[in-house]
């Protein structure tokens, strides 16, 4: 691990609005706040919004300067990154937005019964090779249920036609028709003002797709507590330039 790493790493366990409960040490540290972020961290009732691998929490803190009235979570097993926008809410006194370090596999672990009113999962790894592992997986989606409210929404915004088509098919094969499903955001006159403002805040891997001429794509669907969910059956081509090198956010 590099110098400027173990300083950063550092750092974060002095960070009042950073929590770190890797695979690794939650099974033996209890999480105390699981149903009590509300109470114990934000001293409010505000709805909590989730960004899930959130990288260097662009769209986390971004969100919470544009909703002062919702509480905003980040979380990413990687601290190095999540460094940047923890460091940076704290610079800019945001009281609405926290960041979890753990794996997103145990994130139920978390969050207690409807505690938590929208996902946001953005620029994915889609893991095209392994659907277990897809955040739009049935499998996370179960996860997501444990702590969403009922008919909670979940944001897709991705530059992988192969997660978006994957995550359009998983939703419709399950009855959960997006509200909102677009396959090049930025040139889509449909979309209305207030949702181009949310959108239009850039994480570094969007940046990076956007220079290359990709597009982006963004849907958004409610996720119901009740029904059986399944996988869908289709044949899905794989993006071809994801063999291009990805260096760290």
């Amino acid at each position: 691990m590099g110098k400027g790493k173990l300083q950063k790493f550092a750092e974060m366990e002095t960070f009042s609005n950073v929590f770190q409960y890797p695979f690794s040490a939650i099974e033996n540290v209890p999480f105390d706040m699981k149903g009590r972020w509300r109470e114990m961290f934000f001293h409010n009732d505000n709805p909590i919004v989730l960004e899930l691998g959130c990288g260097k929490g662009e769209y986390a803190v971004g969100l919470a300067r544009m909703f002062p009235n919702v509480n905003f979570i980040g979380v990413d097993i990687k601290g190095a990154r999540m460094w940047t926008g923890a460091k940076q809410a704290l610079q800019e006194q945001l009281p609405n937005v926290a960041f979890l370090r753990t794996n997103i596999e145990i994130i139920d672990r978390f969050f207690g019964e409807d505690e938590v009113q929208e996902i946001w999962l953005t620029f994915s790894d889609p893991q095209m090779k392994n659907a277990r592992k897809r955040l739009t997986s049935t499998y996370f989606l179960q996860r997501y249920r444990h702590f969403l409210n009922d008919k909670g929404l979940v944001h897709l915004k991705t530059d992988s036609n192969f997660l978006f088509t994957y995550t359009r098919e998983m939703a419709l094969h399950n009855g959960l028709t997006p509200e909102v499903c677009t396959e090049d955001l930025y040139n889509d006159s449909q979309l209305d003002e207030a949702t181009m403002n949310i959108l239009n805040i850039r994480t570094y891997y969007e940046s990076m797709w956007l220079e290359r001429g990709l597009n982006i794509r963004y849907m958004k669907f409610r996720l119901p507590k009740d029904g059986e969910l399944s996988e869908p059956e289709v044949e899905i081509e794989f993006d071809n330039y994801r063999s291009y090198h990805r260096p760290g956010r």
